[in-house]
This record gives structure tokens, sequence and C-alpha cells, in this order.
């Protein structure tokens, strides 16, 4: 068991941020290990937790719990197809491939983003935010969505992409193929999320104390009649103002429009008839403000293949596209979809 631990501030590190102060005092073997235990709760400021940019005051208690040391096996580089839309000395704008988990965890130990990250920059050009076990990676796409995301190369660049995602400030949205028909064209699901109190893998709308505000807006694009074997489509685009785990496949649950094809919230055998394996989820557009130059920049997705496919299926049952449906129909037809190289691990 963990032992819990606590050192005093003095003047000499007064203003320091608690993450780098951490580091400095071999509380923690590095600023990233600091700062995830840091978000896991286990560190306290005078008795109250605290945010890894917390500037600390001399004179302060800090009680933090000690790693306990295990065995671990070092990531190493793997050669998997990554399709990049954009790089620089800071970052990077990559279309994920369905079936690839973005970084290790206890669930999963096959191939990952990370795994193939580090075979293209190697651990040294990357960030490392998020820990040593996930470098580059300063947000997450579920291992069976697809398209755009970001890396970073550098920590303050990481920094600086996590503080504009906290912010809002980076725009991220999400096609997605929902069971039922929505019958207004907009809507906002604005409830918090926490972990479901009985089922490990899942997350739930919830009103514990726990729970984190989440709020997902949507516009209708396409609606599909109903069939013999089902309830209709519908074809939505999702904005994302907040990044919960799972966020668009709850909040659609919640309102009753399960994602097609997610087998966690709802069954992925619903999806066969479509020829799906995998939940209708895409991330399909990405706009940010460099965090150095300060240009304006935007990148757009196509569906890949095996989605677009699901949709060709459901033509002749569309019951007509929105104004915003055609617009984006448009706009995708003229951006390139996913390399069809691209495997799925």
């Amino acid at each position: 068991m963990a032992r819990s631990l606590m050192i005093t501030v003095d003047a000499a590190d007064a203003d320091m941020r608690l993450d780098a102060f951490l580091a400095a005092h071999d509380c923690y073997p590095s600023r990233s290990a600091a700062v995830k235990q840091i978000e896991a709760g286990h560190v306290f400021v005078n008795g109250e937790p605290a945010a890894k940019k917390t500037l600390i005051q001399a004179g302060q208690t800090i009680v933090y719990e000690e790693v306990e040391e295990t065995s671990r096996i070092p990531l190493a580089g793997l050669d998997i197809p990554l399709d990049i839309r954009f790089e620089d000395d800071y970052l990077i704008v990559l279309s994920k491939q369905a079936g690839l988990c973005v970084h290790p965890a206890p669930e999963h130990t096959g191939p990952t983003l990370v795994h193939a990250l580090i075979h293209k920059y190697g651990r040294e050009n990357l960030a490392h935010v998020q820990g040593d076990d996930r470098p580059g990676i300063v947000h997450r796409l579920d291992m069976d969505t697809s398209g755009l995301m970001l890396a970073a190369k550098d920590d303050q660049t990481g920094d600086d992409l996590q503080e504009l995602i906290r912010v809002h400030d980076i725009d991220r949205r999400y096609l997605a193929l929902v069971h039922g028909n929505i019958a207004h064209d907009t809507g906002l699901i604005d409830a918090a999320i926490g972990r479901h109190p009985t089922q490990r893998l899942r997350m739930c709308v919830s009103d514990r104390d726990n729970a984190r505000e989440a709020q997902t807006s949507f516009e209708v694009l396409e609606r599909f009649d109903a069939g013999p074997k089902d309830e209709g489509y519908t074809l939505i685009a999702c904005k994302l103002s907040t990044g919960r785990t799972h966020q668009i496949r709850v909040h659609m649950e919640y309102i009753g429009h399960q994602i097609v094809g997610d087998p966690l919230y709802r069954r992925l055998s619903d999806a066969a008839q479509l020829g799906l394996t995998r939940q209708f989820l895409h991330s399909f557009s990405l706009a940010f403000e460099h965090p150095r130059g300060g240009e304006q920049m935007q990148f757009w997705d196509a569906l890949p293949a095996d989605l677009d496919a699901a949709l060709a299926l459901l033509s002749a049952r569309s019951a007509g596209k929105t104004p915003r449906g055609i617009e984006l129909t448009e706009k995708l037809a003229t951006v390139p979809a996913q390399s069809p190289e691209l495997l799925i691990w």
C-alpha cells in the first residue's frame, strides 16, 4: 500500500508550479509523473486537492502519495501506418484509424498510437505532459473512433494545447449515425458524466459528486426512414464543448438515440445489416489557433470507407438532407478520406 508523505514549501520555492516543485524535490521521478498523481487526486496543498498549475507559497504543507515501484516493459516503437495531415516543429495533426488504441492501458496491451509515434519521431521528440507512458498525447479518441486528433512534440506545446482544450478553444466536431429519428434539426445536451456505479467500463449521466459537467451540441444532417428491422437512423454532426470519456456515446444514449454499432451502449449486432463492425463515430473537423505562431488552422477528414459504405446502403431510405447536411457533404467531398492502406489492428 502506498504511503502518504509530507513536505513544506520554503520561501525559495514560492510561486513555483506544483508539478515542477514535486519533480524538483524528487517527490516523483519526473514532472509528468507528478502531473499524473496530481490529476489522480493524490496530492493535497494545505489539505485541499490542487491543480498541476497551482502556484505554491512559502509555509504551505503538501501531502503526496508515494508511487510504488513496479516493473514495466519500456515502450518501443512499432511500424504502424500513420496518416499525417500536418506537422511542424511543435505539433502533429493526424487521422487515426479505427481499431487503434491511443495509448497502453491495463485492459489493452497491444499496439497503440503511442507505439507508432515513438517509431516515427522518437520518445525524446514528443511531449510527455500526460505521462511517460503517453508520449505525444494531449487528448484521446476511443479505440474504435476514427478521425482527426492532435499530438505534441514538446511539453510546452502539449501544455498549451491542453489549455486550449480546457477553455474550449479547440473546435472538435464528429459525424455520428444514431438509432431513431431525431425530430429537431439542432440540439444541446447539457448533462454531467461520471463513472457507472456498477459497470466499470461504462460512463453514464450522473448527479453524483464525482460527475463532471459535459455539453454536446448537435446538428441533424440527414434522416433515414425506418425499415422492417430498425426504427430508422439519423446522421448528425456533434460539437464537443467538453471532453469527457465516451461523451458523445453517453449523451446520445441518454436521449435515447444510441450510436449505431456501439458495443458498450447499445449492441454491435444492431449494425450488422449495415456491414459495420464498430461504432459509427468519426472526428471530421478540427480547428484551433496554433499555440506558437498564432495562425488559425482548420482540418477536415472525410468518412473512412467502412462508414461511407454504411451510408451508401441506407441511401435509398433517405428522407432528405438538411441544409447543413448538404453544406457538409459538399465540403467533405473536396477533402481526403483516410489512406486506404491504414490497417485496423
